[in-house]
Order: C-alpha cells, then structure tokens, then sequence
C-alpha cells in the first residue's frame, strides 16, 4: 500500500472538488475569500460520525460525501437560502485508503454542483488508530438572494403548515440494511444519499413563508422545535399527510408489509430524508412542491396529530419516540 501522507490526500480530495461560483480564491491558501452578493451569509455545520450517521459496509464513500452534503445544503435551503460553498473537517484513521477518501470529494462535488456551490477548503486530521472511525465536520456558507431570512420562530395562529419532498424513506431504507438486505433499492438509495428539495426553501421565502425548518429528526420532532420557537400548537393533519407521502403504493408499505409495521411510523418520526416544513398564511398560493398537511392554532406549544398529542401518535403506529435525540 502507497502511503501518499496529508498534503497528497489534500492535493488528490481538491482535484475532485469542483469550483465555487463565489470564490475568488480557492483552496491553497490559508483561507478562501469568497463573494457574498447579498452582504449576509448563512452559516451552518453538521458532523457526521461513522457508526452513528453511515457505515462503510453499507455505503460507498461517494454516497457518505453526498449524504454530508445532503445534510448542510438542506439547513441553508431551510433558511430560504441557496449554498455557495462548503468548509470540510475529516479525521480519519492513517490507514484509511486515498481513493475512499477520493470519493468521499467526488460526492460532496456532485451534490453541489447543481448549486454552483463546491468545496473551498478544511482540514484533515489523523484520527486515533485504535477508534477507527471517520469523521467528517461539514460547514455550509449560503447566499440568501435579498429574501429576508425564514426563522422557526415565525408561525402564527391560522397559518397553514406545508411539506416539500419525502418523509421516512431515509428510515425504512435503515431498516431494510439493518436486516441485512439491500432491496428495494429505492429505499436503501433513499438512505445513502437523501433527495431533499432545495429549490423549494428559496421559492417558499419568495411566496411569504413565516417559519420553516428541514426535517432531519422526523417530522413530529422537528415539527416541534418549529411549534416551540414560534409559541405554537402544530397540528397535523394525517389524512392530509398520507395523501402527500403514501397516496401511492411504494417501498414504505413495501417493506412495513414484510416487516409487520405501519409506514407510517417512518412518516412522522424518521429523520434524514431533509424535507422541508413551513408555514404560510392562510389563502397563499403555495409553491409548486409544497402541499398542505396541517394548521397552525393558538396554544401550546406543542405538535398534534388530528388534535391527539404526538407522543401518542406517535406510540399509535409503533414507533418509538417521536424522532430522534442525540444523548436521550
């Protein structure tokens, strides 16, 4: 085995970058300088661990990098922004093969690409031999076009609440590779590398959208941060919801068939699918991809499923908790 050491994975990850429309100066240096049209940034970072967010025996190493891609770009988009970069922190063992890492690059390049954003720097760290895992902290600068920013904090009583893109695919292509299978392959693509609906974030600040967040926890955890900063009772509306995310025969009750559950355990609670959730005002035109699944009422705050508290919604259809929880 070739060792190529820091600075040749650094020189091999960068030719697999791509390049940021904003930069005007890329990585190489100590730091990147980059454009901000807008005179405001959006800011955000997630950390993704082996063993807790993907696995190497079940993804490849580009599925990883679209997958902490998936994650960042989904959380700017929330805030009705659009990417235009990404920061990159990697520890990993000293025996970790180059062409995984390669295509770790090659998968954060590609999911970026459309969004003119790309990688313009980081760092990389050897990790302890003896844990074994990787690492990858992601922060994503955005561009928030001239729209004023769209915060949890915004839902007023009357407001509809709205979903774009898809709900529990991410949990049940988990369940499918946590059973040791790797069929339907729609649901087990669903969680190597999430679809979340990025132009949707921007046109729903266009259309007036008062809160909006991704569903990255599951929809009644994440629906709740949005109730709880905006001093809200949300309440779903499940048939309204079954229309938007089991109306037609797929892999969810596919795959709850054989398992002997009821999809919509992973429709309220699984997380990593990167929806988005947002409210707007009663009678707006909502954009297209958006479809209403519930109102906003004066109360709370706290989530509803046709007026019933989530928790037994929740508990109703098998699932356990309403989402996930790190340190629970």
């Amino acid at each position: 085995m070739r060792v190529v050491g820091e600075f040749g994975v650094i020189a091999r990850v960068l030719a697999r970058s791509g390049t940021a429309r904003v930069a005007d100066v890329g990585p190489g240096d100590d730091a990147a300088v980059l454009r901000a049209p807008d005179g405001r940034v959006v800011a955000t970072t997630d950390v993704l661990v082996e063993g807790r967010h993907f696995r190497r025996d079940w993804s490849s190493a580009e599925d990883v990098g679209h997958k902490a891609a998936a994650a960042n770009l989904a959380d700017v988009a929330a805030m009705g922004g659009v990417t235009t970069a990404l920061l990159v922190g990697l520890a990993c063992p000293p025996d970790t093969p180059t062409t995984w890492l390669e295509g770790v690059a090659a998968g954060l390049a590609e999911e970026c690409a459309p969004l003119g954003a790309a990688v313009v720097g980081g760092d990389t760290v050897s990790s302890a031999p003896d844990s074994g895992a990787v690492v990858l902290s992601v922060t994503a600068l955005g561009d928030l076009g001239g729209r004023a920013p769209v915060l949890r904090s915004g839902a007023r009583p009357g407001d509809v609440l709205a979903l774009a893109g898809r709900l529990g695919w991410s949990a049940c292509g988990l369940a499918v590779l946590r059973r040791g299978f790797t069929s339907p392959a729609a649901a087990v693509a669903a969680h190597r590398r999430p679809a979340p609906p990025y132009a949707a974030g921007p046109a729903a600040a266009d259309a007036g959208a008062t809160a909006m967040c991704d569903v990255s926890d599951g929809l009644l955890a994440d629906a709740r941060h949005l109730a709880e900063e905006s001093g809200v009772l949300v309440d779903v509306d499940r048939a309204a919801l079954v229309r938007a995310t089991l109306a037609l025969p797929g892999p969810l009750q596919q795959v709850a068939a054989a398992l002997g559950g009821d999809p919509m355990a992973w429709v309220l609670t699984g997380g990593e699918d990167h929806a988005l959730l947002a409210t707007f005002p009663a009678g707006t035109a909502l954009p297209e991809g958006w479809v209403p699944i519930g109102t906003v009422r004066a109360g709370g705050p706290g989530v509803r499923v046709d007026g019933e508290p989530a928790e037994a919604a929740a508990a109703a259809v098998g699932a356990e908790g309403t989402g996930h929880a790190h340190f629970r």
